[in-house]
């Protein structure tokens, strides 16, 4: 099959996976609470991928792991609760669409905390885009507006904590395989997912009585596998096929699929959702727009 058709498979695939990912979310919590699909999700990632820690835990490696940790708690495990927390208040819908704020925050807290240069372009896509994510949690009647902003703010935080893991990534962790670092960071958080749902939460009690546990069980598991651990690993072999532009064009689907799942699930969604997401990723576009040599 030609090359080209198969990163084009590969970025859909991605796609599909993350934007289903918040529907997923949602019928793990048709049985089991917020923190508990968090906690289920970094575990079985952590199962997984536990047979390659043999392959990918080298001793040389140990000095990078501020690095693994923070790729760890910073870009799974507290986006993992945040987004959770999140549905318990708005649609999967429009947490989907408000994740598309991540390459934003990126680069904002890349010039901010990480000493990145950008251009006047890029600074405009920023602002773009946060007006248009007021606009989407301003949407709908006045208590849901109440809703949008106080578990809005969850799904906010969390594509903060993304933005800085994708930093510390780039500052600390240039030379190290995205697989080697995948495990790394899983080999830190996943054990302490696996002491909080077993120790500290009902799961058990929950896959042991209620009749429909196994089945949001299933889909928590489809979400760690796909949506966690292979992804990234495909994601890795997208951009080594491409190039970082095409392979952040995902950004755009992402929300589109989100969006889709949300409408096949009887969710609210209105014709100023598209309006305001369309901004969003126009700001995203002009994030990640290079400058022309003439406005350098």
């Amino acid at each position: 099959m030609n090359t080209k058709v198969i990163n084009w498979i590969i970025l859909i695939a991605l796609a599909l996976t993350w934007g289903s990912s918040f529907i997923l979310m949602k019928r793990g919590m048709d049985v089991y609470s917020s923190e508990e699909v968090a906690a289920l999700r970094i575990f079985i990632a952590f199962l997984f991928l536990s047979p390659l820690i043999f392959h990918h835990v080298k001793k040389p490696l140990l000095k990078h792991w501020k690095g693994f940790v923070g790729m760890g708690v910073l870009g799974n495990l507290i986006p993992a609760f945040l987004f959770t927390k999140a549905e318990t208040g708005i649609s999967s819908s429009l947490t989907g669409m408000l994740n598309s704020l991540t390459p934003l925050f990126t680069l904002l807290l890349g010039v901010l905390l990480f000493k990145s240069k950008t251009k006047w372009i890029n600074v405009l896509g920023i602002l773009i885009g946060f007006v248009g994510a007021i606009g989407l949690l301003m949407v709908g009647k006045s208590e849901d507006m109440n809703n949008n902003l106080v578990f809005g703010f969850f799904v906010v935080l969390a594509t903060v904590c993304y933005a800085l893991s994708v930093n510390i990534i780039k500052k600390n962790l240039n030379e190290v395989n995205s697989i080697t670092a995948t495990v790394w960071s899983m080999m830190f958080i996943g054990p302490l997912a696996g002491i909080y749902l077993f120790g500290f939460t009902d799961f058990t009690t929950k896959l042991n009585s209620n009749p429909m546990a196994y089945g949001s069980l299933g889909y928590v598991v489809i979400l760690a596998v796909f949506g966690t651990a292979l992804s990234v690993m495909v994601f890795n072999v997208l951009i080594r096929n491409t190039n970082a532009l095409f392979a952040s064009s995902v950004t755009y689907l992402i929300p589109i699929v989100a969006l889709a799942w949300g409408v096949l699930d009887g969710e609210d969604v209105q014709v100023l959702h598209f309006v305001w997401i369309m901004l969003i990723l126009l700001g995203v576009y002009l994030v990640n727009k290079k400058a022309s040599p003439a406005t350098k």
